[in-house]
Parts: C-alpha cells; sequence; structure tokens
C-alpha cells in the first residue's frame, strides 16, 4: 500500500519508520521553517530501485542532505558518516539503521522491505498539510465522478490514497467508482478497507451481492435461462447504473427472448456514450439478424468485427446470417422455377443453420409448407406451416396457407379457426370472404354429402347422376336383401332412402343450386323427412311392374324388366 509523503523539519529529531510501498524525498536544505507547508519538488523512488551513490536526479545541486519519507518498504542508508561511527553506510534488507540519520551521501545504497526502528519525528504542519492535499485530490475525484467520468475519478481518488491511506472514506469513493466501471473485485477489496477503517461504510457490502449476481448470470446464460439473467443483471444495474458489461448481458439476453426493442434500446443507449463499443454493436446486428433483417444485421456484424477482429459472438452471427441468406434466396429461386424438390432441400438445410433465429425460420417453415403444398403434401404442408406459427404467432401467411391445406383436406372447422385468426389480426375484404367460405363449407359437411351418397364428383354431369342413382338404388333396394337379417335389411333400408334424397336434390338444378349454396333445405319448403324413396324409385323405372327382383340361388339375384 503506498504512503504518506513526510516532511522532515529537522534532521536531529526521531520518528519510527512502518512499512510502505514508495518512498519520497525532499532536499533537506530547502525545508520550510514557517507554520504553512510549502511545496517542494519531490522525487518518488519505487521498492527496489537504487541511488548509487548520487543524489536523486535534479536535486544535487541542494546540498546533498535528503530526508526519507515515513512508512515505506525502501529505506536509505545514514548521511552523516560521522554519526555511524566509521561504520559502513550500507545495511542488508531488513537490518536496523541503529538510530541514525537516513539519508543520502556518497556510497549510500538503498534498502527494499526495511523495516526500521530508528528516524525523524513529523513536522508540527505536515500532517495538516498532507490532509489537504488528499482532500483535493478526493474532491476533484467527486467532481469527476459526478461527470460519469469514472476513469479518472479512480485516478483522483488513488492520489487521495497514495497521500492518506488511513482514510476510509477515499477507500469508499474509489469503491463506489470501481462498481461503476464494472470491476467489482477490486471494489470489494476496496470496500472491505474502507470498512476495516471505518465500520460506518457499510454500504459498501453491495458489491459483494453484486459479484454473487455475477456468478449466477453466467450459470444461467450457459443453461439458457435468459429470463433469470435478465433479472440477475437487473438486481446488479441497481448497485452499478453505469456498468457496460451488464448491460450488454442484459441486452443480449433480451434478443435471445425476442423483445428486441428493448434488447435495441439498451445497445443503443451505449452506442451514444461509445460508438466504439464492439459488444453493444454486436447487440444491435443481433437484434436486426433475429427479426430477419440479415443485410443490416451483417453491416452490424462487420463494424464490431473492425472494433474488435477477435470477438468470436460477432464472428458467428455474422457468418450464419450470411449462410442463412444465401440459402433463402437459393430456396426462392428453385420455387420460382418450379423445382419443388431442389426448393425443399434447400429450405431444409436453411432451417439447420441456427435454430435461434426464430422469425427468419418461421418463414422458412412457411416456404417449405407451400413447397409441400404443391407436391400435395398436405398433411406435411400443414405440420410445416403449424411449426410456423409456434414460432411466431402473428405470422398471417403460415395461418393463410395452413387454412387452405385445412379446405383442401376438407377439414373445415381448422380451417374455419385459422380464417378467424386472421380476419381478427386483419379485417380486410379478402379475409371475410375467405372466412365466409370456410363456414359455409363447414355447415356443408355437417349435412348430409348427396355427392358422395351417390359416389359422384360434385362437378358431375346428369347423366352421371342419373347412372350413379341407377346403380345405387339397385344395391341398396329392400327386395334385394329380403333374406337378410334384420339389422341388415334397416342398414340398406336407410341408405336406399338416402340414395333418392341425393337424387332428388342433385337431379333438379334448382334444388342442387340451392344445396350447393349451403342453403337449409328445409327451410325452403323441401322438407325430406317426408320423402319417399319408393315414389322416386318407380318414377325413375318405369311404374309398377316394371321390373322386379328373382334370385336364381342363395345370395343371387337379377332383375328382369317388363
Amino acid at each position: 500500500m503506498s504512503s504518506c509523503v513526510s516532511i522532515i523539519s529537522e534532521p536531529t529529531t526521531w520518528f519510527p519508520y512502518k512499512s510502505c510501498s514508495r518512498i519520497e524525498v525532499l532536499p533537506t536544505d530547502a525545508w520550510p521553517h514557517t507554520t504553512t507547508l510549502q511545496l517542494f519538488p519531490m522525487l518518488r523512488l519505487q521498492p527496489g530501485n537504487a541511488l548509487h551513490g548520487r543524489p536523486p536526479t535534479g536535486l544535487s545541486g541542494l546540498g546533498g542532505k535528503m530526508a526519507a519519507a515515513v512508512e515505506c518498504d525502501v529505506v536509505m542508508a545514514a548521511t552523516e558518516p560521522e554519526l555511524l561511527g566509521g561504520e559502513e553506510a550500507k545495511r542488508l534488507p531488513g537490518q536496523d539503521l541503529n538510530g541514525f540519520d537516513p539519508g543520502i551521501v556518497p556510497d549510500a545504497a538503498l534498502f527494499s522491505s526495511c523495516y526500521c526502528h530508528a528516524g525523524f519525528q513529523r513536522s508540527t504542519f505536515s500532517s495538516a498539510g498532507l490532509t489537504g492535499e488528499a482532500e483535493s485530490f478526493k474532491e476533484q475525484g467527486n467532481a469527476y465522478y459526478a461527470k460519469k467520468d469514472y476513469n479518472e475519478a479512480y485516478n483522483y481518488y488513488t492520489k487521495a490514497i497514495d497521500m492518506c491511506p488511513k482514510n476510509a472514506s477515499y477507500y469508499g469513493n474509489r469503491a463506489a467508482t470501481l462498481m461503476m466501471l464494472g470491476r467489482f473485485r477490486e471494489a470489494l477489496g476496496d470496500a472491505q478497507q474502507s470498512v476495516r477503517l471505518d465500520d460506518s461504510f457499510v454500504r459498501f457490502k453491495n458489491a459483494n451481492a453484486v459479484i454473487e449476481y455475477e456468478k449466477i448470470a453466467e450459470t444461467d446464460f450457459e443453461k439458457r435461462d435468459f429470463r433469470k439473467v435478465v433479472f440477475c443483471m437487473d438486481r446488479a444495474l441497481e448497485f452499478a447504473p453505469a456498468c457496460h458489461r451488464f448491460k450488454i448481458l442484459k441486452a443480449e439476453c433480451l434478443a435471445m427472448l425476442g423483445r428486441y426493442p428493448e434488447a435495441q434500446s439498451v445497445a443503443s443507449d451505449i452506442l451514444r456514450m461509445d460508438s466504439t463499443n464492439a459488444d453493444a454493436l454486436y447487440v444491435r446486428g443481433l437484434c436486426l439478424y433475429y427479426e430477419d433483417c440479415i443485410e443490416k444485421a451483417v453491416q452490424f456484424f462487420v463494424q464490431a468485427l473492425r472494433m474488435a477482429p477477435d470477438h468470436e459472438k460477432a464472428c458467428l452471427a455474422c457468418r450464419n446470417a450470411k449462410a442463412l441468406k444465401a440459402k433463402k434466396e437459393d430456396g426462392n429461386k428453385a420455387f420460382k422455377e418450379g423445382n419443388y424438390k431442389l426448393a425443399y432441400e434447400l429450405y431444409t438445410e436453411a432451417l439447420g443453420i441456427d435454430p435461434n433465429n426464430i422469425k427468419t425460420n418461421a418463414k422458412l417453415y412457411c416456404n417449405r409448407g407451400t413447397v409441400n403444398s404443391k407436391l400435395r403434401k398436405l398433411d406435411d404442408a400443414i405440420e410445416d406451416c403449424t411449426n410456423a406459427v409456434k414460432l411466431d404467432d402473428s405470422y398471417i401467411k403460415a395461418y393463410l396457407r395452413r387454412a387452405q391445406c385445412y379446405m383442401d383436406t376438407e377439414q373445415y372447422e381448422e380451417a374455419v379457426r385459422d380464417y378467424e385468426k386472421v380476419y381478427q389480426t386483419g379485417k380486410t375484404k379478402e379475409h371475410k370472404q375467405l372466412l365466409k367460405n370456410a363456414q359455409l363449407e363447414l355447415k356443408k359437411s355437417k349435412r348430409k354429402d348427396y355427392y358422395k351418397i351417390l359416389g359422384v364428383d360434385k362437378n358431375a354431369s346428369e347423366d352421371e347422376i342419373k347412372k350413379a342413382y341407377r346403380k345405387r338404388a339397385l344395391m341398396h333396394h329392400p327386395d334385394r336383401h329380403s333374406g337378410a337379417s334384420a339389422e341388415v335389411q334397416k342398414e340398406e333400408e336407410k341408405k336406399f332412402k338416402e340414395v333418392g334424397e341425393a337424387f332428388t336434390i342433385l337431379s333438379d338444378p334448382k334444388k342442387k343450386t340451392r344445396y350447393d349454396s349451403g342453403q337449409d333445405l328445409d327451410e325452403e319448403g323441401m322438407n325430406m323427412g317426408d320423402f319417399d324413396a319408393n315414389n322416386i324409385f318407380k318414377a325413375f323405372f318405369g311404374g309398377p311392374g316394371g321390373f322386379s327382383f328373382e334370385a336364381s340361388g342363395p345370395g343371387n339375384f337379377f332383375f328382369q324388366f317388363g
């Protein structure tokens, strides 16, 4: 620990030496004999340095009489040979000077790590002078601290401590400054020293809490528990609001959580104070990268690497961003050219580059879903779109693509749910019509599907409908199943009636139009509950006596027309 300077007024008085880290020397001929301390040029010698028998440079013309400061690990041999009784002036480290005047004479030696019991007494006015100078340094440190120039504040608090190492407030101030600089282990050392000197400085024990928060945050970051890291950094920043390292870690975790505006704000605040901060540039780029603004993100990553070429995170993010952009563009090109298989492979490769890039990956899943729908792999397309909305639940394009796939696979309830989500997000005419169509298909799906009953397509012609009726009516006619069990007879009778209903509706152009439009036929006065399938059958086949069922053997029937 550095020591206070001691001004010696009389070379014949004494004081005890103590340990310190440096020695300061004043020319004895220039010592003031007034009650006001006057400052004279001083030479500071570091431990272990020797004067090699000469007065310090710049002081040789002052008569050669010098005095050493108190509390030092380095002392000098006596100036007056006669006081040594003719003994050799040089002493080994740790030896006592035997009460002789420590100073400088030819052949005198400087000893390091000595603990000397003899020396001079301090003058009556030296302590007050040193305290005044130390207080001046402290006030300058306070001024720089108020301006948030913590580096300069640290320098002046250190000067104050060098002058008076027993003042607890100087250590306390420097501990606070070190906390602002994020040097918490050093801050803790100063804080502990201030408490040892004056137990009223207990507030600086917060440095220990900050260090603990930092340790927890580092562990949780490795576990990818980013919310907990943000919590720890918020607590730590309560004690060290200017610590850039904590702010950067918090901003990076906010970006990983998708809270991009907050992360951007923190990084921008740092860049306003330090435009060359590579960590802040990296976080800005990371936010843009995760928001799928890849080109702008690359620019920030490159700038960060220009400031810090060994920035590993910026290097990795830059490489991933470029690879992701290239794969996505190649996939889009293959899709436009109709090469769906290649497009599928490229989108799949792009999805493997960075699983943390949520928005870009959501788009890639949706793109691959579109490819699957073109390949008529509708279930796979639905799965890809589902993955897309899991990553980004505001991604409208993915909902629209999945809803269309649901419509194509006649999953109308799911389609209606997706179209409702889309319409709530953006109430456009197009979205309203899509929802209306899905709701209509859902309603229609809950009625009897007459096309399915007859086994024809929805676009079947009148002749195709007649042929289908003839086939199904004969297949399910009750007379054909007269020898079957009661249960089978009942089931076939039900099917025969449904076939007649289907033919009645689909063979009439007006009824068919109303049915296709989703209108409720019962509400239109066409009560199908009173329908008689036998009448339709007889009318179709030419009335009574027009045909009969005859058995030609067990289980075999044939028709005979009159």
